[in-house]
């Protein structure tokens, strides 16, 4: 790790940001360092905010899903008695057993398979065999479930940490809300459809952050994709002069914007979804514009966005919308789950094309994320062969305004990431 072997354990001067010369590079040990992965599970992971789900997972009182944040296994659950969205560690108090078994489902109750425990949906402990065996009694405060320390919601996404000092949900999204009122506006009604995609990649997560608000590889990486919808008769040229910019959103959050240069299942027809979707697609861009007036309006229905909220969530409002989350489990690996986002009352004929749109390009073998993997693991593959130390990501630093395939919103990731490793952000 050359002359940087000092600083790798904490985490400093991995990035280094000049710019009078425009230069901002990252050391690539960042990338390559198991003891770097441990102090972002620390200084990151357990304490930064996290995306666990949305409320549309758990309509009903005794919905649940179970997921893995931040590398912890946790659940999601619609309490029946208060109907409150709660997040609870999945670990029994008793001798440690994971609790809730099932990815997804409805229960009135959680029994630890192992001795037979049972919690209700609020997390209270309500029953074990054998209570008498306790002298004096159990008490069933102490031995309840406990819920994650913080837990907040905004539009429907369910954020929890672990760090019960950390700011509140809505100071920490910052000028990302505004990104993800577009989302939620344009649908009305939003739902994660059922099912997921989940993968691996051998690289580290860091890099698919990048890889995900890079505008810059678009065109050499994803030209096959290119061809394809070309071929079928989708105009790319019709969303030049939509917007193109990238930006910092403040706190690690970041985002590239440009012209859909495709169809967009909200509200831009495209030769792909057919004709009798037409009207109804110019219907609902009209009902936008009007509603949210005609700036607004066009960016839900005619601008393409790749967001990042710090430090693991990746919303694509492209083709479709994707909600996707990346957790490290070492140095050179990541896990990758991705949910569908949709309107709750969407034409059945939209919602499959949607969906189509969906696996096409963004699911693990689309166009898209089979390019992406390959390009991420050459990179975490390259790092091996050593000879370079930095890793340069200074496209753009001269421009008064970023363009999307500049390299300023990741620069926004790079600058937080710094300063929360370092413990500076706090």
């Amino acid at each position: 790790m050359s002359l940087l072997d000092d600083h790798v354990v904490t985490g400093t001067g991995l990035v280094d940001e000049d710019t009078g010369r425009g230069r901002f590079r990252v050391h690539r040990c960042a990338m390559t360092a198991p003891e770097v992965l441990n102090r972002e599970l620390a200084e990151i992971f357990n304490r930064c905010w996290l995306y666990v789900g949305h409320t549309s997972e758990v309509t009903e009182p005794g919905d649940y899903v179970r997921r893995s944040v931040g590398g912890r296994p946790v659940f999601m659950v619609r309490a029946r008695k208060s109907g409150q969205v709660k997040v609870f560690h999945n670990t029994c108090p008793h001798r440690g057993a994971v609790v809730c078994r099932a990815d997804t489902g409805n229960t009135k109750i959680f029994q630890c398979f192992y001795h037979a425990w049972t919690f209700d949906t609020e997390g209270r402990l309500t029953g074990m065999p054998g209570r008498d065996a306790y002298e004096g009694g159990a008490d069933f405060a102490e031995l309840s479930l406990r819920e994650v320390a913080r837990v907040e919601e905004y539009r429907g996404f369910v954020f929890a940490c672990y760090d019960p000092e950390a700011v509140d949900l809505v100071t920490y999204l910052g000028q990302a809300r505004e990104y993800l009122d577009l989302v939620v506006d344009a649908m009305g009604e939003p739902e994660i459809v059922a099912g997921s995609n989940q993968y691996s990649i051998n690289a580290n997560w860091k890099l698919l952050v990048e890889n995900s608000i890079d505008g810059y590889h678009g065109p050499s990486t994803h030209d096959t994709y290119i061809k394809y919808i070309v071929s079928q008769g989708t105009d790319i040229r019709s969303g030049a002069g939509g917007g193109n910019a990238g930006y910092d959103l403040g706190n690690g959050h970041g985002v590239i914007e440009y012209g859909a240069p495709w169809g967009r299942p909200i509200a831009k027809w495209d030769p792909l979804f057919g004709e009798n979707a037409r009207p109804g697609m110019e219907q609902t861009a009209q009902d936008l514009a009007r509603r949210f007036g005609e700036s607004r309006g066009h960016a839900m229905t005619h601008t393409n966005r790749n967001l990042l909220i710090f430090p693991n969530l990746v919303i694509n409002d492209i083709m479709a919308v994707t909600v996707r989350t990346l957790m490290p489990t070492a140095a050179g690996h990541v896990e990758v789950n991705a949910w569908q986002l949709a309107p709750r009352d969407e034409a059945e004929d939209v919602r499959a094309q949607r969906l189509d749109s969906f696996l096409t390009f963004l699911g693990p073998g689309g166009f898209a994320t089979p390019d992406d993997l390959e390009a991420l693991e050459s990179c975490q593959q390259g790092f091996a062969s050593g000879g370079v130390e930095w890793s340069d990501i200074s496209r753009g630093m001269g421009r008064d305004r970023a363009k999307h395939d500049d390299e300023e919103q990741i620069r926004a990731f790079w600058r937080q990431w710094q300063a929360v490793v370092e413990g500076s952000a706090r």
